[in-house]
């Protein structure tokens, strides 16, 4: 009777943070090499695990103090963290890089104030997540792209705020925020082409109005960037 292999814990790890990505997230995860995915996937995984924080405390005080969990976490060593904890296992990836994710727990912080937010709070949310996907080159080796990272984070941010902030205000401010910091048709390694995919589907929903993320056309969009980079 032959028994049944454990898991790879590699992969156990994978399966937990996928299931906690939206879609367009998971989406252009897929064009992730082997050798910038789990760097790339635990980014996303921190990313949405921070918007739930928000999106799932009553009182900002209460989002304030969990974001203040991961500040201090990522900042220390990794060999300081507590087992158990999946996103924090895939951070390990990053090779000491993580501290320079403390500036997306802080963009993150900008959206506890109160509504409306000023625009200085969502550029600031902006920057912390162009500072994300720049440190994102930088613990992949790519330092000559994180110029180019930085811009895709900026504009995807800004894009993405525009569809997704609850305030009406706030919304069309980011909108207005998106239109002037977008990126055009910037350029990155292969291994960073996730950026690129998630940066042209939001703002190509931006500019349509569409919400379907995974129409046929916008599939379409996510291929040629994800495999061509244009």
């Amino acid at each position: 009777m032959s028994e049944t292999p454990l898991p790879d814990a590699r992969q156990t790890t994978e399966d937990t943070l996928l299931q906690t990505l939206p879609t367009v997230s998971r989406l252009a995860l897929a064009y992730a090499p082997r050798s910038a995915r789990m760097q790339t996937l635990a980014l996303f995984a921190l990313d949405a695990r921070l918007a739930g924080l928000l999106r799932n405390s009553r009182e900002p005080m209460m989002a304030q103090l969990r974001l203040s969990w991961w500040r201090e976490s990522l900042s220390q060593p990794a060999s300081k963290w507590p087992d158990g904890e999946p996103l924090l296992v895939a951070l390990k990836s990053w090779e000491g890089h993580h501290g320079g994710l403390v500036s997306l727990v802080n963009g993150w912080e900008e959206l506890t104030g109160a509504a409306p937010l000023a625009p200085s709070a969502l550029e600031a949310m902006a920057e912390g997540r162009a500072a994300a996907f720049a440190t994102l080159a930088q613990a992949l080796g790519l330092r000559r792209d994180l110029g180019a990272a930085q811009q895709l984070g900026r504009s995807w941010a800004l894009a993405d705020l525009a569809m997704r902030l609850g305030h009406e205000n706030e919304r069309e401010t980011a909108r207005m925020l998106a239109l002037a910091h977008r990126a055009g048709r910037a350029r990155v390694s292969r291994p960073l082409r996730p950026l690129l995919v998630l940066h042209g589907l939001a703002t190509r929903r931006l500019e349509k109005g569409e919400d379907a993320a995974t129409s046929p056309a916008a599939l379409l969009k996510a291929m040629r960037l994800g495999l061509l980079g244009l």
